[in-house]
């Protein structure tokens, strides 16, 4: 809105009651409403309104989300009051000025393909997508086609098929499962750099919901409301994605690798899916327990692996990013598309990018050469609500972040985990953190696990490497919403990595 003053509206109820909004410059709605006890006041920010119309019967009509208390949940709210003769052009004029704000940036209806793994978690996603998610979508005029997946793989077949013209965004509901079904039928799609850049949004509901935690914030990534107001909503952040190579075959990743310690925790606690995220400490407490030795040899090419300048490298990244660059990232990117293919150039969806380490030479890498726990490696501050693993990892930066976890006595490990859904961990000494643009693993035994994005692969010789914004997820702010920052007492001994 150019004006300070704020935007106001009164609509007389037959009934004798009246509802006033008032739309402030600094994109502030209030509603009051006389005779309505339970929401008498409601005050939201114009992001949780979903919509605003004129009905053709002279209905003003309105939905948002809002909270009673303000560390409550968000509830959907839906407004509606008859509008007389007199103030339908006044109506129709703030109906227009809010909705332009409420989607600043973003089209509205957006046309979602939903996925949800009936499966996932504690097994309640079904349940929840009906009572939570689909009456917002439905309230913002989505679009909504729904798939329940009902077999392993299923949603990697629907994306490798999708009918992309028909979609804005992929939206799935269940852990971290999903998701990397769909970017793997994406890198399995007829034109699949077209397919990367339909955005995916996910909406928790399984014991693993690292990418919503990292999207979304400690505070509300498990919070299906906000998630499904990011389907609406959120604005396409490009991110990158990783090559996984095993032999002949090529895996893509979008969150995480893991051998030793973590592939332990994570794989061996399929049973425990029941306790939610609760089965990742679990696990832990029991690998600790072990504090078994990982069989491997690790070459990485590195390109920073002093803490200090990662931490300063993030803030500096941060500032650079700030929300409003993003408010028209997806026109940014289909122009940039446009213009490729009008030079003639090979169109972005026709091939996928190129391996360049699968079978590289790694004598001029960096090698670890201490008795290693675990290695760690993804894209993304927090792997679960209880460990910020990467807290310096950034979304599109081209590089992956390596955690190198060497063998510690149980009582440091336990140490470790105070703190830990604060990245506290990543100024251990023991702990070395790089930032790589691939790495290699050679294990040196055939007795181990390899975890890619929480799935099972053999224990066997891989290599990966990064594919610089790659694929395409929604967000509200356009950078992971993790805080993290130089400790205020810090050792000069713990500031960077030995190599």
């Amino acid at each position: 809105m150019a004006s300070s003053e704020p935007l106001q509206l009164t609509i007389a109820n037959p009934n004798g009651s009246s509802t006033t909004f008032a739309l402030s410059g600094s994109a502030i709605l209030s509603v009051r409403r006389t005779g309505d006890k339970k929401w008498s006041h409601v005050e939201v920010p114009v992001r949780q309104v979903l919509y605003a119309e004129v009905t053709p019967d002279n209905a003003l009509e309105m939905s948002l989300l809002a909270r009673k208390k303000k560390k409550g949940p968000l509830s959907l709210v839906h407004i509606s009051g008859h509008v007389q003769e007199t103030e339908q052009a006044a109506a129709a004029s703030f109906v227009t000025e809010l909705m332009q704000a409420a989607y600043d940036g973003v089209e509205p209806r957006r046309r979602l393909k939903v996925l949800v793994n009936p499966k996932s978690g504690p097994g309640k996603s079904v349940s929840l997508y009906h009572d939570k998610v689909e009456p917002i979508l439905k309230a913002a005029r989505c679009t909504v086609d729904l798939t329940i997946t009902s077999h392993s793989l299923h949603a990697l077949e629907i994306a490798k098929d999708l009918s992309l013209d028909r979609y804005d965004a992929v939206a799935t509901m269940s852990g971290d499962g999903l998701v990397f079904e769909v970017v793997n039928g994406f890198a399995k799609h007829a034109e699949p750099m077209k397919a990367f850049r339909i955005p995916i949004t996910p909406i928790p509901s399984g014991s693993g919901n690292g990418l919503a935690l990292n999207i979304l914030g400690l505070k509300d990534g498990y919070d299906v409301t906000v998630a499904a107001l990011n389907a609406v909503k959120g604005r396409p952040m490009s991110i990158d994605m990783f090559s996984v190579t095993q032999g002949d075959q090529r895996i893509f990743s979008f969150f995480s690798q893991a051998v030793g310690l973590m592939a332990d925790l994570d794989l061996g606690t399929e049973h425990l899916r029941f306790l939610g995220s609760t089965r990742f400490v679990v696990g832990f407490l029991q690998a600790v327990a072990k504090n078994k030795k990982c069989p491997i040899k690790l070459h990485m090419k590195v390109v920073e692996s002093d803490k200090v300048r990662m931490v300063e490298q993030l803030h500096a990244a941060r500032s650079e990013n700030l929300p409003t660059s993003i408010a028209n990232a997806g026109e940014r990117e289909t122009s940039d598309l446009a213009a490729e293919q009008s030079n003639g150039e090979s169109p972005l969806s026709s091939a996928l990018p190129e391996l360049k380490y699968s079978n590289a030479d790694t004598k001029d890498w960096v090698t670890f050469d201490k008795p290693i726990l675990y290695v760690y490696a993804g894209k993304g501050p927090f792997v679960s609500r209880d460990l910020m693993q990467f807290p310096v990892s950034l979304p599109n930066d081209g590089l992956i972040d390596i955690v190198v976890q060497e063998v510690s006595t149980r009582g440091q490990m336990l140490k470790a985990m105070d703190g830990a859904e604060k990245g506290a961990q990543f100024w251990m000494d023991t702990q070395h953190y790089f930032k790589a643009e691939a790495y290699r693993v050679e294990p040196t035994s055939s007795k181990g696990l390899l975890s890619v994005d929480g799935e099972a692969y053999p224990f066997e010789p891989f290599t990966v490497e990064v594919h610089k914004g790659l694929a395409t997820l929604l967000s509200p702010c356009g950078y992971y919403q993790a805080d993290f920052d130089l400790p205020r007492r810090r050792a000069p001994a713990i500031a960077t990595n030995t190599r």
